[in-house]
This record gives structure tokens, C-alpha cells and sequence, in this order.
């Protein structure tokens, strides 16, 4: 077949600032969840196999949230700190007395996938059984400290990876004991918790010394770069999407560049290296936003195939691309294969998946390999997928680098390691603003919830612009107020606004970001508008699986 197809993995690990700017509570645990079960067992896969590759691309604001978590943990171990995710408070501390509270602690205990991380540990199904009954105003006076406190155990077991199970003689332990966890218990599993999230940044830093990945970095806190550049590349995609009635977000060329510049920092402080590679928030580009991005010194940059097809519809996919005048090399992910791996293979056997995937890439490798200009990039979320997985993914993935690495046809390498070596490259004569959703930017902008979401943030900024002009702000306030402006930015707000998300999920990003503005109002000394205080979405509609929301798509 002569030369073998280049294949590139890329997992993209995001998760929002989830942590209420007012209170300073981790409204929502995801980012220790997906730290003890995901970002572990991840580094152990790309750690077990020395022939494995992959990109990692990380969010700043998801390195941070690491950071931070992992110092409460340990200042809790050393000192007694208090913690601010209720998660881990209910594993040292008795369960809230006010009912209220005690109902949401539980509810939040059940949330879990029900088939691959509840069925299979019958202790934990059976206080799930249990806590489903109890879990009303009604009923939750007769859920006890104790029944609380091993139920919340078992939750947090159920959250951790199969490679931590496999290797950790603490979990071992406590699943092996099954009930009546007392503090010493608690306090065990807490340690457990605390030492995977200090690991995870120094296990990727090792494997990117090590040449086993390539890491690289989305803008600071994870904002839609062309919707900041600029509103209408909105109807590039969708000609008739409506706008918000700002026309532009003031300032926003220059807020994207700050996202850039912050997000280098972030990097370069956890990782010792400065990132080649850009996995732009949520895959949205536009020939503005590349341009960013190529100003701050990066080498690649990688979207959705639907982006190519609606950019140049007789493009070649599999390639890299190159915008006329750019030196920043375009990939776009193969969106069929991708899906596949977020999607499709959960509910196949390990096996038989990472058969279908190398099968696919082979005929790809029949078809294009010889002529040198070829390369698969698959790129997906890098959390998300695996509880839908049996043992969260381990069989599939440890088959899927095996397969990879040794394949006689295939490559697995780093999109680095071919720009390195001077990989050809294609003309892009042009870009049509999008994401890997639709190929389009309507996640974000366009409904009448998000439109308000964005005048919202719009008012904001230009306020912010207010007060620094001013004159009365110190250089350390206007540092402080431009990292809060940078948490009200993000995408995730904008992405559970309107009518076909779940209402619970969305009535709490709907407060979280009206929170993150109104501490922005008070960092500036302004009374935050009334408006701060009133829901903007009015509800929502689509349905959990298995109690976690999963996104669209991989982001």
C-alpha cells in the first residue's frame, strides 16, 4: 500500500467555570467527577501503551478549576479547610439539617448513568432504589446521615475510572466493604479524590515530555472567538438568523485576543511548554477569528468537516488546508468517524468497534495513502462519551491505541509531529463561519434567549469599558475585572439557553451566568440592572439520558 495514513486522535477536555461567583460553591461537581473517572483514565491509556499518540487539548478554565479543587482537597486533609463543591462536604460532614438543601445533596447523589454506572455495583443500585423513594419534600426527613453518607460513598466509587479501580488498592477496599462507611473511610476516599486531581496536570505534562501526546489549548474561558469578533458571521451559515440588538460586542477583537494571550499563560504555567495547537472553542471559526488566533504564534488549528463542506463544498476532505496569505495550517475532523466513537460504539462490543473503526480507516488508506497528502484527523469530546461505555470505555480505548499503533497501514501520530515534518498542505480559498455543530453558530446565537443572553453580556462590557476609561480603577482591579468579564464570555451560557435543553439544567446555567455578571457589576462598584435578577430563558425541554445531560454534540 506504500506509505501508511496518518491518523491524529484529539481529545478536546472542557468543563465551565462552575463555581457560583457569589458564593464561591461549586454549584455542579462535573469537574472533580470527570477528573476522578475520565481525565485519569485517559492519562493511564496514553501511559500504558508506548506506542500510543493522541493530542489533549485543554481548556484554561478547566486547568484552574483542577488547581483549585485539588488545593481545597488537600487543605481540607491537612487542616480542615472547608470545601465549596457539597459533593465532597457530604463525604466529611453530616448532611444539611434544612430540608431543602438535604433534597438537592440527594438528587444530586443519583446522578449517574443508569446502565454502566449503577447496575453494574448492586450495592450502589440498591441505595439508588432507595434514595429514588426518598428523594421527594415528603419523604427525604427519612433518609438519615448514615444512609446519606454511604450513599454519597457509592457515588463518588461509581465516578471513579476503571484504571483507578484497577490500580488503587483504597477503592478496592471500599467497594469491597460496601456499607457503613464511617469518617475514617470517608476521609480515605477524600484522599483518593484529592490525589487524582493533583496528578492529572503532571501525568500530561510527562506524557507531552515524553513525545507520547501532543497538548494543546482552547481560549481561556471557552468563548465562541467569531461571535466576539464579529455578530453577523452568524447568517454566513443561516442568512436569516436573527441578532441580538447589539450589532457588535464592543470591543470584542480585542477581548479575543485577551482570551488567547490568557489562555498562553494558563498553558505555559501548567505545562512548561507554549501550545503549537488550537482547538477553538466548540470548533467555531471564521476568517477573522483564524486570524487571531494565527497572531497569538500558533502552528495548527482544528474544526468539523461540516465547516469545510460549507466553506467549499468541493473541497477534499482528510487534508490539511491553509487560508491564501496564512501560515496556520486547518484541520478538520473527520465528523463520520468521530461520531462514531461519541456516539455509536457504546452500545457495541469493544471489539468489534475498534474492528469497524480500523476497517474504515483502512479503506480510507486504500483510497489516499500513496499519494502522500492524506491524514484522519478524529476529534471529540474527551469526558463525556465514556459513561455510556461499559467500564467506562477501558476495553475499547486499550484496543483502539493497540489497533492504532500497530496497524501496518496506519500511522497513529500528533498533528505537530506532521506539521514538523512539512506535511503538504492545500489552499483554502475561503472560510464560512461555523462549528461542529450544523457546521453553523445557532447553538449560540439566534434564539431570543440567547440573543437576550448576549444583550446582556453586551450592557456589561460596555460598562466594564466605562470604568476602566475612568480612570478610578487600580491596574490589579482592572486585571480582576477583566478575568470576571472573561467567565460571563464563555459559550457554555449560551449554549443552554433555549427550549430544547433540559429545564433543570438550564434554569442553573441561566442563574450561574447571571451571577458572574452581577459579581462583574459589583467589581466595577455599578448596581447591577434589574434585569440580573429575572430568569432569561423560559424553559426548557429535552430529556436526560441516564440523568447527565449529554451535548449534541462532543464539546
Amino acid at each position: 500500500m506504500g506509505a501508511r495514513l496518518p491518523v491524529v486522535l484529539l481529545w478536546h477536555m472542557h468543563q465551565p467555570q462552575y463555581r457560583d461567583a457569589l458564593t464561591g460553591e461549586y454549584v455542579q461537581p462535573w469537574t472533580m467527577l470527570h477528573a476522578l473517572k475520565d481525565y485519569a483514565d485517559m492519562a493511564a491509556h496514553l501511559e500504558a501503551n508506548p506506542a500510543a499518540r493522541a493530542v489533549v487539548n485543554f481548556t484554561p478554565v478547566l486547568l484552574e478549576q483542577l488547581e483549585d479543587l485539588a488545593g481545597e482537597v488537600r487543605s481540607h486533609l491537612e487542616g480542615g479547610a472547608a470545601l465549596h463543591d457539597p459533593v465532597l462536604a457530604a463525604l466529611v460532614a453530616a448532611a444539611p439539617a434544612d430540608p431543602h438543601r438535604r433534597l438537592a445533596l440527594v438528587r444530586a447523589l443519583l446522578r449517574a448513568q443508569r446502565a454502566q454506572m449503577i447496575e453494574p455495583l448492586p450495592v450502589f443500585r440498591e441505595l439508588v432504589d432507595i434514595a429514588t423513594t426518598l428523594a421527594t419534600p415528603e419523604r427525604i426527613a427519612y433518609a438519615s446521615d448514615a444512609f446519606i453518607a454511604d450513599l454519597a460513598v457509592w457515588y463518588l466509587l461509581a465516578w471513579t475510572g476503571e484504571t483507578l479501580r484497577r490500580s488503587d488498592a483504597r477503592v478496592a477496599a471500599l467497594m469491597a466493604q460496601g456499607r457503613g462507611f464511617g469518617p475514617a473511610d470517608r476521609r480515605r476516599l477524600l484522599a483518593v479524590i484529592g490525589d487524582t486531581l493533583a496528578a492529572i496536570v503532571p501525568r500530561y505534562r510527562a506524557l507531552a515530555e515524553s513525545g507520547r501526546c501532543e497538548l494543546a489549548v482552547s481560549p481561556y474561558s471557552h468563548p465562541i472567538l467569531p461571535l466576539l469578533c464579529d455578530f453577523a458571521v452568524a447568517r454566513e451559515s443561516l442568512p436569516g438568523s436573527p441578532l441580538p440588538q447589539h450589532a457588535a460586542y464592543p470591543g470584542g477583537r480585542d477581548r479575543a485576543d485577551w482570551h488567547m494571550e490568557e489562555a498562553i499563560r494558563v498553558f505555559m504555567r501548567a505545562f512548561g511548554q507554549r501550545p503549537r495547537g488550537c482547538w477553538p472553542s466548540e470548533g467555531a471559526v471564521s476568517r477573522e477569528a483564524l486570524e487571531v488566533i494565527e497572531s497569538h504564534g500558533f502552528a495548527w488549528v482544528a474544526s468539523s468537516a461540516g465547516v469545510l463542506h460549507g466553506s467549499v463544498p468541493e473541497a477534499e476532505p482528510n487534508r490539511a488546508f491553509r487560508l491564501r496569505g496564512q501560515r496556520l495550517n486547518c484541520w478538520f475532523r473527520d465528523d463520520g468517524l468521530s461520531d462514531l466513537i461519541g456516539f455509536t460504539y457504546a452500545s457495541w462490543h469493544g471489539d468489534d468497534a475498534v474492528a469497524h473503526f480500523v476497517a474504515a480507516l483502512t479503506q480510507i488508506a486504500q483510497r489516499h495513502a500513496a499519494s502522500g497528502h492524506h491524514a484522519v484527523l478524529v476529534a471529540l469530546d474527551g469526558e463525556n462519551a465514556w459513561e455510556h461505555y461499559p467500564q467506562n470505555g477501558y476495553h475499547f480505548l486499550e484496543g483502539l491505541y493497540a489497533a492504532l499503533a500497530s496497524h501496518p497501514a496506519l500511522e497513529l501520530t500528533t498533528l505537530g509531529a506532521l506539521g514538523a515534518r512539512e506535511f503538504p498542505v492545500a489552499e483554502l480559498p475561503r472560510v464560512r463561519a461555523g462549528s461542529w455543530v450544523h457546521a453553523t453558530l445557532a447553538t449560540w446565537i439566534g434564539d431570543a434567549d440567547k440573543n437576550a443572553g448576549w444583550d446582556l453580556l453586551c450592557e456589561a462590557k460596555a460598562a466594564c469599558d466605562r470604568v476602566i476609561a475612568s480612570g478610578r480603577l487600580s491596574p490589579s482591579a482592572i486585571a480582576a475585572a477583566e478575568r470576571q468579564l472573561a467567565q460571563c464570555e464563555s459559550s457554555d451560557w449560551f449554549w443552554w439557553f433555549g427550549d430544547y435543553n433540559p429545564v433543570e439544567a438550564v434554569a442553573q446555567f441561566d442563574q450561574l451566568y447571571r451571577r458572574q455578571l452581577t459579581v462583574l457589576y459589583r467589581m466595577l462598584a455599578l448596581e447591577p440592572p434589574a434585569a440580573l435578577a429575572r430568569p432569561i430563558s423560559r424553559g426548557g425541554g429535552a430529556m436526560e439520558q441516564g440523568g447527565v445531560m449529554r451535548r449534541a454534540t462532543a464539546g
